[in-house]
């Protein structure tokens, strides 16, 4: 069993959004990856990009480059 640890969580609404930040921020060489929805949050299409919270600016300045669109993000222990 993984370690629970602080873990910034971007929520997604649609599949094809998680998705484009999966190809996005391994391309960029980031930390993170796809997960299941947790349970402390909501969004249509069940899937959230989890990165460690290090690397939350380089994330989001990601996310703005790419125009992606998100639910929401948080910072979760997980």
């Amino acid at each position: 069993m993984r370690k629970k640890e602080l873990r910034v969580v971007v929520a997604f609404d649609t599949t094809t959004q998680a998705l484009a930040m999966e190809e996005a921020g391994k391309e960029a060489g980031l930390n993170g990856r796809l997960i299941p929805i947790p349970r402390q949050l909501t969004a249509d299409c069940g899937l959230a990009w989890s990165e460690p919270v290090q690397s939350r600016g380089e994330m989001e300045q990601l996310i703005r480059e790419k125009g992606l669109e998100y639910h929401q993000i948080v910072e979760l222990v997980i």
